[in-house]
């Protein structure tokens, strides 16, 4: 199948409710329709290595900027703004892709004070790991226990997620190693600590840039 552009469910996302529990979140299944997640996950940017990497320092697929730009644009942006009562208007936006899960990746945490919202598109097909419930998201009711969940959201199928980030928003995975592909995008506070994480994720994808043409 060709792909020009990415449907994205924004009329699903809209239509779904906050859920309260453990903290207010949104997770909203086949955000891409899947005939377009097929298309998309032959065309993903190799990434042999673990963390995150802006999308400056990878190679893109004409597909993929797509969906990039999209996650970036303003009816994202508008629907998260109202869903959650927040402002949105002026938040700087940092976004990361991931491509594979290391041993230490999914330790339980909550996001950095800079980071207002956090939204997760995860890529992946189905797989035994994650029917195992490896790798899989966690929003968690406490610091302290990886199996005490409320909520968990298998990375597979175009699943997106958002949470506003606050003292409480617990969460982690079961450990898992290998491929994971995984969308992160974030609206920022406006204070000095969201400008340094900024700078620093201009400077990792220079860095990572010229790593990959050495």
């Amino acid at each position: 199948m060709t792909v020009a552009a990415l449907n994205l469910d924004f009329a699903a996302l809209t239509a779904k409710p906050v859920e309260k529990t453990p903290f207010p979140h949104v997770a909203v299944e086949h955000f891409i329709p899947q005939d377009e997640l097929a298309a998309l996950q032959t065309s993903l940017p190799q990434i042999a290595s673990g963390g995150s990497f802006p999308p400056e320092a990878l190679t893109l697929t004409p597909l993929m900027q797509n969906l990039i730009t999209q996650l970036e644009g303003p009816e994202l942006r508008k629907i998260i703004a109202r869903k959650f009562s927040l402002d949105l208007d002026d938040a700087p936006t940092m976004l990361t892709v991931r491509g594979r899960t290391r041993e230490k990746d999914g330790r339980i945490h909550c996001d950095s004070t800079a980071k207002r919202v956090t939204v997760l598109l995860y890529l992946n097909p189905p797989s035994a790991a994650f029917e195992r419930q490896e790798g899989c998201l966690r929003l968690l009711n406490g610091p302290d226990d990886v199996e005490d969940f409320a909520v968990e959201v298998p990375p597979v199928n175009g699943t997106l997620l958002v949470f506003p980030n606050g003292p409480t928003t617990w969460h982690g995975h079961r450990q898992y190693v290998g491929p994971r592909y995984t969308i992160q995008l974030n609206y920022m506070e406006a204070g000095a600590k969201a400008r340094s994480e900024l700078r620093r994720h201009k400077l990792s994808a220079l860095a990572k840039k010229l790593s990959f043409a050495a």
